[in-house]
């Protein structure tokens, strides 16, 4: 069994074309940037994840198509990420690392 956003259709090339994108600071700042200030209600609203999605596939230059984009909004609401507890951060961590 691959990793847990492999189980929503979302491929392994996306994902490493992402991390390595992800790496140039650039990039990395502007995302952070975007995230600054949010909180866990705001992960779990779908319109914001949404926006946010399309946004960072920008800033990436990732074309998204709608099956994608709607994986990628699936996975994340579903992770109940809550960005102040550190134990949910390192396991986003672990698994895009």
């Amino acid at each position: 069994m691959g990793p847990s956003w492999q189980k929503y259709g979302i491929k392994p090339e996306f994902v490493n074309r992402v991390k390595l994108k992800m790496k140039d600071p650039v990039v990395k700042e502007r995302i952070k940037g975007h995230l600054e200030g949010v909180t866990k209600y705001d992960l779990q609203d779908r319109a914001k994840v949404r926006k946010w999605v399309r946004t960072f596939a920008m800033i990436l230059n990732e074309p998204l198509t709608d099956l994608l984009e709607n994986q990628l909004v699936n996975f994340i609401i579903d992770q109940k990420i809550d960005p102040n507890n550190m134990l949910h951060l390192v396991k986003l961590y672990t698994m895009f690392r």
